[in-house]
C-alpha cells in the first residue's frame, strides 16, 4: 500500500491544479481573443476650414494654434491636401522648387479659386504653403497645407490682419481686386504703385493675369520682350481695341511676376497692368474701346 500512496498523492495534486485551470461558466480558455485591437497611431494633421494667427512654413504639433475666424487673424487654411504616389516614398520633405511641391501648389491654386470664386492672382492675396517638420515626415506625416491671405498692396505682399472668412471674396465687387493705380516713378523705373480710384486721375489700370510657360526663372527674366506682348494681348480684350501696329501707341505695360521662390514652386500667374504714359485717366479703360483709348 506503501508503494502507492505518493502516486495518488501526485495524482490527486495533478487532480487539483487541473482542476483550478478549469475555465470558469461563460468563458472560452482563450486569453487574448477578449481584449481590443490597440490603434495604429496616426501622425499629427492640421485642420482646414480654420483661420491662423500667424504664418509658417512648417507646422509642429507642439505649437500648432487656430482661431476663429470671426477673431483677427493673419491667414485662412483652405485645404490639407496628402502628397500621393512617389511623391509619398520620398525619404525627406520635399524642397523648394522639387516636382513634388509643384504638384502640391497646382492642388492648392485650384483650390484657392474654388473657394474665393476667382483667381486670388487679381487680388490683394497670396497663397502659401505649409508642411510637416522633418521629423513628422520621418515618422509617415505626408500632408501639405494651403494658406490663402490678405496682403497690404501690389507692392506690399506682407500679410496683414482681417477679421472673416475668405470664402466667396472675389465673387462680385470686392474692395479685394486690383483696379486703378497712380505709378510712382524714380526716373524710368517704377518705385511703387498708389492704389486709387478709377474716377481720380491715374495712369494704371489692371487688366488681368496671364499663366506664363513652363520655363526656369532666368529664362523668364531674360524674356522681358515675351511678357510685354502677353500683357499687350490683354490690354488690347480688356479695353476693346485692335492688337495691331496701333496698340503701342494707345498704351504701354506693366507686369508684376511672382517671386523666384514662387516661380520656382510653380507659381506662373504674371499680373498685367495697362500703362498710359502720355496722359492722365479719369475712367476705367474696360471696354473703352479705340475712342476711349485712343492712339497718340
Amino acid at each position: 500500500m506503501r508503494r502507492w500512496f505518493p502516486a495518488l498523492v501526485l495524482a490527486g495534486v495533478t487532480t487539483m491544479l487541473l482542476a483550478g485551470c478549469a475555465p470558469t461558466r461563460g468563458a472560452d480558455g482563450d486569453l487574448t481573443d477578449d481584449w481590443p485591437a490597440l490603434r495604429e497611431p496616426t501622425p499629427f494633421a492640421p485642420a482646414t476650414d480654420t483661420c491662423l494667427p500667424r504664418i509658417t512654413a512648417i507646422v509642429q504639433a507642439s505649437t500648432y494654434e487656430t482661431v476663429d475666424c470671426a477673431r483677427n487673424h493673419v491667414a485662412e487654411a483652405i485645404h490639407v491636401g496628402t502628397f500621393v504616389g512617389p511623391d509619398a516614398l520620398a525619404e525627406a520633405r520635399p524642397e523648394p522648387g522639387s516636382a513634388a511641391l509643384r504638384r502640391a501648389r497646382a492642388e492648392c491654386d485650384q483650390r484657392a479659386r474654388e473657394m474665393l470664386g476667382g483667381d486670388w492672382h487679381t487680388a490683394r492675396l497670396t497663397l502659401s504653403l505649409a508642411l510637416p517638420s522633418a521629423p513628422a515626415w520621418s515618422g509617415g506625416a505626408r500632408w501639405f497645407r494651403c494658406d490663402l491671405s490678405e496682403t497690404g498692396s501690389i507692392d506690399n505682399t506682407r500679410a496683414v490682419n482681417r477679421t472673416g472668412s475668405l470664402r466667396g471674396a472675389l465673387i462680385g465687387d470686392t474692395p479685394l481686386t486690383h483696379r486703378c493705380f497712380d505709378p510712382k516713378l524714380i526716373g524710368d523705373n517704377l518705385n511703387y504703385m498708389a492704389p486709387v480710384l478709377c474716377t481720380e486721375p491715374h495712369r494704371a489700370e489692371f487688366v488681368g493675369v496671364y499663366d506664363e510657360r513652363d520655363v526656369s526663372w532666368a529664362e523668364f527674366t531674360r524674356s522681358a520682350e515675351q511678357a510685354h506682348k502677353r500683357c499687350m494681348e490683354l490690354i488690347a480684350t480688356y479695353a476693346a481695341v485692335p492688337n495691331d501696329g496701333d496698340l503701342p501707341y494707345r498704351a504701354g505695360s506693366i507686369y508684376y511676376p511672382p517671386s523666384q521662390r514662387e516661380w520656382e514652386d510653380g507659381d506662373r500667374g504674371v499680373r498685367c497692368f495697362l500703362w498710359s504714359d502720355d496722359r492722365k485717366l479719369t475712367r476705367s479703360m474696360r471696354g473703352a474701346g479705340p475712342k476711349g483709348l485712343p492712339a497718340i
